[in-house]
């Protein structure tokens, strides 16, 4: 198998997804943002995508670089000039793009929502086979959907939860994306769900989480997996969407060229 890492994806979520996503994990008034402490936030996730050299597109520098100084023009005294005049907040501008941002992205789901209602109620043939799969699971919890920023969130708990003192290792785990989908096709055999915590507790070194990691981003990408969560702090349940074939995942990531 190719020994690379690094996989790519569609855009999930843009620079304005993360800032709500903070807002709302934070529950924050998008009208009174803490600046300092979301900005500090975002560069945390901003690391964690670096650590799983997954591209950080330029929208999200340039949200890192208006928030950084929109932190600067807050810690500024007034001229003396000025301060007769309505004093403006450095944060008008992006809260009026941030509720424009919100108020699209809140019409793009009611839209989703009923194509999701259309298609229960006039599934296609092939999703017929699939319809076991959602019989152990609570009616409302089928339709929450964990965000790229949740499952973030998990992967950096479970980053903060591994044994800090590896000095003891001299050989770097020989692991590959297909390995992880292997592993992964492996833990939810015969299971209508699994949770992501139980995935993580089983591996020990910090490359094969990351490598597993990319393999359940690749995955939910591809179909196979739904990720789905019941609050934005609960641990994140991977729900099969079908039977796992490895051969139909290979299948599908393998170039027509090399199948031949």
């Amino acid at each position: 198998m190719n020994q690379v890492y690094k996989i790519k994806l569609p855009v999930f979520e843009g620079p304005f997804d993360l800032l709500l996503y903070l807002i709302r994990r934070n529950e924050l008034e998008i009208t009174d943002i803490p600046i300092a402490e979301i900005t500090r936030q975002y560069l945390e996730y901003i690391e964690l995508m670096k650590i799983l050299d997954l591209e950080v597109a330029g929208e999200f520098i340039e949200m890192v670089a208006t928030l950084m100084l929109i932190k600067a023009r807050m810690l500024l005294p007034r001229p003396e000039s000025d301060e007769l005049l309505p004093e403006e907040d450095p944060r008008s501008e992006l809260v009026r793009q941030l509720l424009e941002y919100k108020r699209f992205k809140e019409a793009g789901e009611q839209l989703r929502e009923r194509e999701a209602i259309q298609r229960q109620h006039f599934p296609r043939p092939e999703q017929w086979a699939h319809q076991d799969f959602k019989k152990n699971l609570p009616p409302a919890e089928q339709e929450i959907d964990a965000s790229l920023w949740d499952l973030l969130t998990a992967f950096k708990r479970a980053l903060d939860n591994m044994p800090k003192v590896t000095y003891h290792q001299v050989q770097t785990p020989n692991v590959t994306i297909e390995d992880q989908v292997g592993f992964l096709f492996a833990q939810l055999e015969g299971k209508s769900f699994l949770w992501f915590s139980e995935v993580a507790a089983q591996i020990k070194e910090k490359l094969r989480l990351v490598v597993t990691f990319l393999a359940l981003l690749d995955l939910v990408y591809r179909g196979f997996i739904s990720v789905k969560q019941s609050s934005i702090e609960d641990d994140i349940r991977l729900v099969p969407r079908g039977p796992l074939s490895m051969s139909a995942y290979l299948e599908l990531v393998t170039p027509a060229s090399e199948q031949a």
